[in-house]
């Protein structure tokens, strides 16, 4: 389980069933919001897909999310990102954060 917070791109492997096959869909997009509940945390992640808004909440201990992995961090400084849904385009983006730490 990596460690990411709200405004960081994420890329989840959900476990698809299809009759009597398995098999893993990513669903990449904008972690909006993190709830850390113990065993019930959940994360929302919101994408754009074909021009609409999609947004899905996964439980963070879920059996079938396979893999979740940080594709870039985001520099935010709001816990819940609901604000995002009311923009579009360039108005949505999210500063990449780095790191300023040396590789010493």
């Amino acid at each position: 389980m990596p460690d990411f917070r709200p405004g960081d791109t994420l890329r989840v492997g959900v476990k698809v069933k299809e009759g009597d096959r398995s098999r893993v869909q990513n669903y990449e997009g904008v972690c909006i919001a993190r709830s850390n509940k113990g065993m019930g945390s959940n994360f929302t992640v919101r994408k754009i897909s074909f021009g609409e808004g999609v947004e899905r909440v996964f439980p963070l201990y879920s059996p079938n999310i396979d893999s979740i992995t940080v594709v870039r961090r985001g520099v935010v400084r709001r816990a819940k990102l609901y604000y995002l849904r009311g923009r579009t385009g360039k108005r949505a983006r999210i500063a990449e954060r780095r790191d300023t730490r040396s590789e010493d």
